[in-house]
């Protein structure tokens, strides 16, 4: 490591894919498409293991957000169909540290038209490749409350590895939290990458547009 020199911070461009489009969070235009795919008291659920949430407008979606990006360097990105256009959901890079070579994806909030479809394994492919590829990172996290179990499953499904659990380690609303860690890095990411762009290509879909192999029978093939 004596020739590292540290990465430039992410700067994730709007990106299409063949089921998602990413795009940095424009504050003006993306308050009221976000506030519908995610507001309202029937997403309540959906912002239960989010730090901050429900909202309850567009624009107090946005000084949240706006708050986060100018406190703790958040980078929010919206995640939309790659043809419809329809906004869907968003993901933020957080705990950016560029001298580290290190990211985390957090404040993961999938609508219910996202939740468990290829646009949003693809979504998390686009911002872990930015960041791997585009920038030289050597470490990529995902955090989680540990009650959580679907953004457990989640982290392993996409190929984060387990890291342990930090006992109380954050008061969230209210609630103590355990929070379960996960990470890929740098010598792991090829295989990830393979992993990902097999799963996402056309042959790996029948006309009904189902999987014909889970993404982690495709990575435990090629181990």
């Amino acid at each position: 490591m004596a020739d590292w020199r540290g990465c430039e911070a992410p700067r994730l461009p709007a990106t299409r894919g063949r089921f998602v489009r990413v795009d940095p969070l424009d504050a003006e235009s993306d308050a009221g498409p976000l506030f519908a795919a995610l507001g309202g008291p029937e997403n309540d659920p959906l912002w239960q293991y989010i730090p901050f949430g429900p909202m309850g407008s567009p624009e107090e979606l946005m000084t949240l957000l706006r708050a986060a990006g100018e406190a703790g360097g958040w980078q929010t990105h919206v995640f939309r169909g790659s043809e419809s256009g329809q906004t869907l959901g968003m993901a933020s890079y957080m705990r950016i540290r560029p001298e580290a070579g290190s990211g985390e994806v957090g404040c993961v909030v999938l609508s219910r038209a996202l939740q468990r479809t290829p646009a949003a394994t693809e979504a998390i492919f686009v911002m872990a490749r930015h960041l791997f590829d585009d920038l030289g990172y050597r470490r990529f996290e995902w955090k989680c409350d540990d009650a959580n179990a679907a953004s457990k499953r989640a982290a392993l499904r996409f190929g984060f590895s387990s890291e342990g659990i930090f006992r109380q380690d954050l008061v969230v609303k209210g609630r103590n939290r355990d929070t379960a860690w996960f990470a890929m890095i740098d010598r792991d990411w090829p295989r990830i990458r393979a992993a990902f762009e097999a799963w996402l290509d056309p042959a790996n879909f029948d006309p009904a547009g189902s999987q014909l192999r889970t993404l982690a029978e495709i990575r435990e093939a090629s181990a």
